[in-house]
């Protein structure tokens, strides 16, 4: 066929469709000619009929040609009508324009009346695809070229159903790649033509002519607002209003674009209707600019710069319509580029005049005063708010200057809201000076607090010792510890917590932050004893070595899982001779105990020899003794054995009540149910799964929505999709995937 429906299919890129009102009522957004429709419209050549375009009524021969010569700009040589054969008949309203088709041979004569039959209506026939093949290419002139082509094959499986004086016509639409073909390779040259289709030939077919509408406008856009369009074209600007009826289109594309494609420089297509832009089209997305790059040397005066351009200097001339942009694109000043910086000089190639257009440095080099926004300390960046309100954000210079009162401090001691003058150069921040600020920070090593807590010591990661006074209520953040206090701290000369010290105006001490502990960790360590009154441990290592330890109120217990906490009081009840635990420690204080009754771990093998089972937790390999009477727990496997068990299997292995062997052995599995039915009394979940039912027992379950937030059995109910991860045929975690309601 002719590029009609079925070239519409969408290249399936996602974009946002320009917001406009439809031009005609039955021309939906999207439609797959709407491009076509528009221009043609916007230009003249095809009108519609009280708001409605009807594309999909045939097109006569009449209006076909109407079309054409309005397609090729000739309604301005019309004449009366007086000299159409009699042989053809059409309206009256259209003789003129067959009367000019055929003294330009867009027809011919003898051809048109042979094909015509007695009392037929030339004018009302309807328009065949062979027949709008052949009128076309002679209107874009390329007579001489169909009638070279003529006997070529047209490579359509019905060729032989094309008529012979129109072969060479079809021929060259296909190679202008205006007309492609039907389902079946074939060309149904007798297929009548819509008019929506004559619009996509026609919008074709105009690339191949210059045919100088005078409402349409090609050039480069030199002013765009949110509803103006300024174009400079054939040497003089116009000016177009923009709105809610303007159609936006690239050139390569047949589907509508957003208005915010436009862009400055870039060549469009204009058509004009009434002052206001009907149609825009994007020729060319490329800037119509030129650049040079350079090292500006000064600024001359009288609009003026002399830029060094490889080792030759050269004077730039500018105006006032001239753009200053920064590194980052923002409007600055002439008066404010320093000598030295690096630039880019673009100037236009459209007027012949070579104008700047846009002058951009490239670096930035500048001193400033302003307020801190933002400081990132890991990306080594500050953002600064100058007092003009424009906001930078800079890399640091690695040996930059920053001072505080004259002393010197580090990037991360920056606090947001420090009022500082600064230098960057190159675009990288040199030096910074903080001369006013309600707060600031100091990092260190904590290594004493005062015995009456009323002033702390740290040293500098430099080695000075700084000594400062402490609030009476300091705010203390330490992870891990919730509502921690001076106590909490760990003040020592060697291991003392890394803090970050926050200082008000008066230079006092209103904030404490931990950043970093010198925690010692004991894995496998056997309690020895343990003494309730002095809180006094005694463990001894993997290695038979003796260790002793204190514990306070602080101290953190819990089993194995990191959601099952305990107090110190059971914790106590269970520090009996023998126990193994893991000890997290800060000189000789405990700061967490792990009571082990389970590891957690990958499976490696089972050595039945000598009854041990292999197991890989974080990252070492355990050799667990397994007792004679070992449990094997796969969830839904009924008797399993060591076989069902794979290297790299995520297993449990639980302990027996002495800690020294392995009870059970699971495998640790995640599986999706629908909730059949919720019994919070007796802790059980009914569940469904492949037209299976069955319940569960969850009551050491956590419960988790969809969230990861905690919730009750309770908030289950029928219909949820839950996730349950098993360790054996213990459920520990019930997760809802989703829910009906």
């Amino acid at each position: 066929m002719f590029a009609d429906e079925m070239s519409s299919t969408s290249t399936g890129t996602s974009q946002t469709i320009s917001s406009t009102t439809s031009l005609f009522s039955d021309v939906a957004n999207g439609f797959w000619a709407e491009k076509h429709i528009y221009k043609l419209a916007a230009e003249g050549i095809i009108l519609g009929d009280a708001g409605k375009f009807r594309p999909g009524d045939v097109v006569t021969q009449q209006e076909a040609i109407t079309m054409a010569i309005r397609l090729m700009n000739l309604e301005s040589q019309l004449g009366n009508g007086s000299k159409v054969p009699a042989d053809l008949k059409v309206g009256n309203y259209f003789k003129p324009y067959l009367e000019l088709a055929l003294s330009k041979n867009l027809l011919d004569k003898n051809e048109e009346i042979a094909a015509t039959a007695d009392k037929e209506s030339w004018g009302e026939k309807k328009a065949t695809r062979e027949w709008v093949a052949k009128i076309l290419v002679r209107a874009l002139g390329k007579d001489a070229e169909a009638k070279a082509s003529a006997t070529l094959s047209t490579g359509f499986a019905d060729q032989s159903s094309i008529s012979v004086n129109a072969r060479g016509y079809v021929n060259v639409a296909v190679q202008l790649k205006i007309t492609t073909g039907v389902e079946g390779k074939k060309f149904d040259p007798q297929g009548k033509v819509t008019r929506a289709q004559m619009a996509a030939f026609l919008s074709r077919g105009s690339e191949y002519i210059s045919a100088n509408y005078k409402n349409a406008y090609e050039g480069i856009v030199t002013n765009l607002t949110g509803d103006r369009l300024t174009l400079y074209a054939n040497g003089q600007t116009k000016t177009f209003a923009l709105d809610n009826r303007t159609a936006y289109f690239a050139k390569d594309s047949e589907v509508k674009i957003n208005k915010s494609q436009l862009k400055l420089y870039t060549k469009v297509l204009a058509v004009d209707k009434a002052g206001s832009a009907a149609y825009v089209e994007i020729i060319d997305p490329a800037e119509q600019l030129d650049s040079v790059e350079g090292t500006m040397l000064r600024i001359l005066g009288d609009n003026r710069l002399l830029l060094l351009v490889g080792n030759e200097p050269e004077t730039i001339v500018y105006d006032d319509s001239t753009v200053f942009l920064d590194q980052s694109g923002k409007a600055i000043k002439p008066a404010n580029l320093q000598p030295d910086t690096k630039m880019v000089v673009k100037r236009e190639t459209y007027s012949g005049q070579h104008r700047p257009i846009i002058i951009q440095s490239t670096v930035l080099s500048k001193n400033g005063t302003g307020v801190i926004e933002a400081v990132y300390a890991d990306g080594n960046t500050v953002t600064i708010k100058d007092q003009d309100g424009t906001t930078g954000k800079y890399e640091v210079d690695k040996n930059a200057l920053l001072q505080y009162q004259n002393q010197l401090m580090s990037l991360s001691e920056l606090q947001k809201g420090a009022a500082v003058q600064y230098t960057v150069k190159n675009s990288v921040l040199v030096s910074l000076k903080v001369t006013g600020s309600t707060e600031r920070a100091l990092e260190g090593t904590l290594l004493e607090i005062g015995t009456d807590a009323n002033m702390l010591t740290i040293k500098r990661s430099g080695g000075a010792l700084e000594t400062r006074l402490l609030d009476d209520k300091p705010v203390i953040k330490i992870a891990g510890i919730a509502n921690p206090g001076i106590d909490d701290l760990i003040a020592d000369l060697n291991n003392g917590d890394q803090v970050k010290l926050t200082l008000n105006s008066t230079d006092v001490v209103t904030g404490i932050e931990v950043l970093g502990r010198n925690v010692k960790h004991l894995k496998q360590a056997t309690v020895v004893s343990y003494d309730t009154k002095l809180q006094a441990l005694m463990v001894m290592d993997s290695e038979g070595k003796p260790h002793a330890f204190t514990l306070d109120d602080k101290t953190e217990a819990y089993y194995d899982s990191d959601y099952d906490d305990l107090d110190l009081d059971e914790l106590e009840d269970l520090l009996t001779k023998n126990r193994i635990v893991n000890i997290a420690y800060l000189g000789d204080r405990v700061v967490s105990v792990q009571v082990i009754y389970k590891y957690v771990g990958k499976f490696v093998e089972a050595d039945t020899s000598n009854k041990e089972i292999v197991i890989e937790v974080e990252g070492e390999l355990l050799r667990l003794p397994y007792n004679s009477s070992l449990d094997m727990e796969i969830s839904g496997k009924s008797k399993p054995t060591f076989n069902d068990f794979s290297k790299g299997d995520p297993v449990v292995a639980v302990l027996d009540s002495r800690q020294d062997k392995v009870e059970l052995l699971g495998l640790r599995i995640s599986k999706q149910f629908e909730v059949a039915y919720v019994n919070a009394s007796s802790d059980r979940i009914g569940i469904s799964k492949d037209n299976f039912s069955n319940y569960i027992y969850v009551k050491d379950a956590r419960f988790l929505d969809n969230n990861g937030n905690v919730i009750k059995l309770s908030d289950l109910h029928e219909g949820d999709t839950i996730s349950i991860d098993f360790e054996g045929l213990t459920a520990v975690k019930v997760k809802r995937v989703n829910s009906p309601r």
